[in-house]
């Protein structure tokens, strides 16, 4: 299984200090040599992950996966041209899309897993609630398996309503469930363990535990 060499957190490293369109170009084979290595970590990754959720397509390919370094400053403050990271997405819609998925950073002190559904659109939200309102109990399930909370504690809670969504109230029983407006997970991993030869191993742990998640939102939303 491949590993995240070390010499691609040093040129991430390097690259968040040196953050600039002329520093990037001196440097592009070092650049192109951890943008391949994190090309074959994501090709890894995605043999595994098919195996769980079959509903990633086939044609998926690592270079589909991986996103582009490039960052989009047109409506941002923050001008710095490049990101500091290498991020992948896998779903049923690719890397891209307001869909349920996996994701996976690589960044120096900064690198982890993360799946379920981020910030997802008005209706797809609503419909969310609805079934976890409906089907409470398969929720909890998934979310309550001890496994599932000894690898990821629980659902992130940093978006979150302060009041009840329109049409629940108070006394509802999930209602701290409902206020969230992403249904997501996270779970970081160390620089060592990253350059060490078990991580694919221990990410897809994570990401088979993520699948029921993404499963049930899925249905929630079709």
């Amino acid at each position: 299984m491949t590993m995240i060499n070390k010499q691609t957190f040093e040129f991430l490293a390097n690259l968040a200090e040196n953050n600039n369109r002329d520093w990037f170009l001196a440097n592009k084979v070092a650049y192109e040599t951890a943008q391949q290595n994190v090309l074959a970590f994501a090709d890894d990754v995605l043999a595994q992950l098919q195996k769980i959720d079959t509903s990633i397509p086939n044609n998926l390919t690592a270079k589909k996966s991986v996103m582009r370094i490039y960052r989009d400053v047109r409506f941002s403050k923050d001008k710095a041209p490049y990101k500091n990271n290498f991020g992948m997405g896998f779903s049923a819609n690719g890397k891209n899309g307001n869909y349920p998925g996996y994701y996976i950073q690589i960044q120096p002190n900064n690198s982890f897993i993360a799946g379920g559904y981020w910030m997802p659109e008005a209706a797809h939200l609503k419909a969310i609630r609805q079934e976890i309102d409906y089907n409470a109990a398969q929720f909890k399930t998934i979310i309550e398996a001890p496994s599932f909370v000894n690898f990821f504690e629980t659902l992130s809670q940093t978006d979150k309503l302060k009041t009840c969504p329109k049409g629940y109230n108070a006394d509802n029983e999930n209602i701290e469930l409902l206020k969230l407006k992403s249904y997501t997970v996270f779970h970081s991993f160390t620089d060592d363990e990253m350059m060490q030869h078990t991580i694919i191993e221990k990410m897809i742990k994570g990401l088979s535990l993520i699948s029921p998640l993404t499963h049930f939102i899925k249905n929630a939303i079709q």
